[in-house]
């Protein structure tokens, strides 16, 4: 599973992750967005095209090389610094308060312990900064919810440790941050896809 997970889910990321259906959503998450950003699960910075122009520079944690790889030429097109901080988002190497913002998107599902990670970012944000995020897990439906418990173990096997029914409002909230918008609900798409569709677009402080 090493070869997979290091070779092959990086580039299905990629894919899936890139369609304009995301690509809207992951530009209202970026909305407002200013000065130094903490981005955890960089990947291979699909989110760079949609930061506003208020955004300084990003300190990237990313735990792949490959994906930081393929990331190359967004980055080097970028108009602001990109800087390699960490692989973990449970334990990063910044100070205090060093970063205005923090950006994390499609990532709290693959790691580990994420309210470690929801932690670590609330030490480094700044007072007053803001965390945005956008992140699918926990379904409403009953129905759905018992899916995602079912399909977990095949789920993290295959795309690199994701969890479908991680409940992201609560983890952000037990994290220390405040929920100032959120908005949940499933992508567009069939009905048999709705335990991978129900997600979350926020952002605390």
């Amino acid at each position: 599973m090493g070869w997979w997970v290091d070779h092959v889910v990086p580039r299905l990321t990629d894919a899936g992750l890139s369609t304009p259906e995301i690509s809207t959503l992951r530009r209202e998450t970026c909305a407002r967005l200013a000065g130094r950003v903490l981005e955890v699960g960089f990947g291979s910075g699909l989110n760079l095209p949609h930061l506003p122009g208020a955004v300084t520079g990003v300190a990237a944690v990313e735990p792949s090389d490959l994906g930081w790889s393929r990331s190359a030429h967004r980055r080097e097109t970028a108009p602001i610094p990109v800087e390699r901080v960490g692989l973990d988002g449970q334990s990063i190497d910044l100070p205090d308060s060093s970063v205005d913002a923090a950006l994390v998107t499609f990532s709290l599902c693959t790691i580990p312990v994420p309210d470690r990670a929801l932690r670590e970012l609330r030490r480094v944000v700044r007072p007053g900064g803001r965390l945005h995020f956008l992140e699918h897990g926990l379904a409403p439906d009953a129905g759905v919810a018992r899916w995602q418990g079912r399909l977990n173990g095949l789920q993290g096997r295959v795309c690199g440790g994701c969890q479908l029914d991680r409940d992201v409002p609560a983890l952000v909230g037990d994290a220390g941050f405040e929920l100032l918008e959120l908005d949940q609900r499933y992508l567009p798409g069939p009905r048999v896809g709705r335990p991978w569709t129900y997600g979350y677009r926020g952002v605390a402080g």
